[in-house]
């Protein structure tokens, strides 16, 4: 098969032919429709993921058909339309059989723990556990953006942030999961105020549901938020995962706001400043949001073949496989406003 693979972390991409994978006993093997170009992939790339084996080939969100199964799959066949969530958990720990699969014990992650779906071809574990299968009305190119940006978000707002109608959400960075956020925030009903750098993504952001925008690169961004909100955020989520991004997003909360991290915290990010004594004097909420498990990929199916959210609107547009061995190491330059999917390999 063909697939782009990079031999050393922060290395040249290139396009190789090898062989094709086959699946575990309890694991399958996908034909690859699409795959979305995630700022995660790019992280792996830079080197910022202990679980990567080189030479590495990424990509984790991913829709396709079924090519292989294992000899233990009962719930799956070959010719299925299916998707994963990034976490694949074990099914057999305690956190999974909490239905806690986001954070399982034993965890496989494609384009992390093993090699991606940046290929014609991706092997993926304890499929009977973690893949979702396609309805019709949702496209492989819709499909390609859940994965990982779209039900990180859906996650971080719905389950952990418990966003309701009439709060205040400020969303702090407007990659994928951002502007996935705005649109999920502003379904449910809340006022949702968007913060960037970038005045064409702030736009973008307008338009999938931001009541407000900032930009943070002219403003101060704590100061523009309590402003607009009289007080604070209810619900902040700092959705790129910087030093400057997560103290903003605590900083700006009203007494008793609840801060969602779902934006990697790598290299000197990784311990951020955090003002403990609004924390406590305030009863702020820090919460982590990390993926989504596949039990819970019902409720945003509904809503999406509902017409309540439409997440094809983030896509900027699709590239080839060639094309995205330019693309991924760029990403930190944020030169794009949407997301890109491959759908030619």
């Amino acid at each position: 098969m063909r697939a782009a693979i990079y031999e050393k972390f922060q290395g040249q991409i290139t396009i190789q032919d090898i062989p094709d994978p086959t699946p575990k006993s309890d694991g399958v093997v996908v034909k690859v429709s699409t795959t979305g170009l995630c700022r995660s992939d790019w992280h792996g790339w830079m080197g910022h993921d202990p679980d990567i084996k080189l030479p590495h080939i990424p990509g984790h969100e991913l829709a396709g058909i079924i090519a292989d199964v294992g000899k233990n799959i009962k719930n799956f066949k070959i010719g299925d339309r299916v998707t994963i969530p990034f976490v694949a958990g074990c099914g057999k720990c305690g956190e999974c059989k909490l239905g806690n699969q986001q954070v399982c014990d034993y965890q496989s992650q494609p384009g992390f723990t093993h090699h991606g779906s940046f290929a014609e071809y991706v092997a993926l574990d304890y499929a009977d556990t973690n893949l979702v299968k396609l309805p019709e009305e949702i496209n492989d190119i819709t499909a390609a953006t859940l994965g990982c940006r779209f039900i990180t978000a859906f996650r971080g707002i719905v389950a952990q942030g418990k966003v309701s109608e009439g709060q205040h959400v400020t969303i702090h960075g407007c990659g994928g999961v951002g502007l996935s956020a705005i649109m999920i925030a502003n379904a449910l009903g809340a006022h949702v105020t968007a913060i960037d750098i970038n005045q064409d993504t702030l736009e973008l952001a307008k338009q999938l549901g931001a009541n407000s925008i900032i930009n943070a690169s002219n403003s101060n961004v704590v100061e523009a938020v309590k402003e607009i909100t009289k007080g604070g955020a209810h619900v902040s989520m700092d959705a790129l995962g910087s030093e400057i991004t997560c103290l903003n997003s605590i900083a700006s909360l009203k007494k008793r706001g609840k801060h969602i991290q779902v934006g990697l915290m790598t290299g000197n990010h990784k311990h951020p400043n955090i003002p403990m004594n609004r924390v406590l004097a305030d009863e702020l909420e820090i919460i982590g949001s990390h993926g989504m498990q596949a039990h819970k990929y019902p409720e945003i199916l509904k809503m999406i073949i509902e017409g309540k959210l439409h997440p094809e609107k983030l896509i900027e547009k699709t590239i080839t496989l060639e094309e995205a061995t330019i693309a991924l190491p760029n990403m930190n330059k944020f030169k794009h406003k949407g997301v890109l999917v491959i759908n030619s390999f």
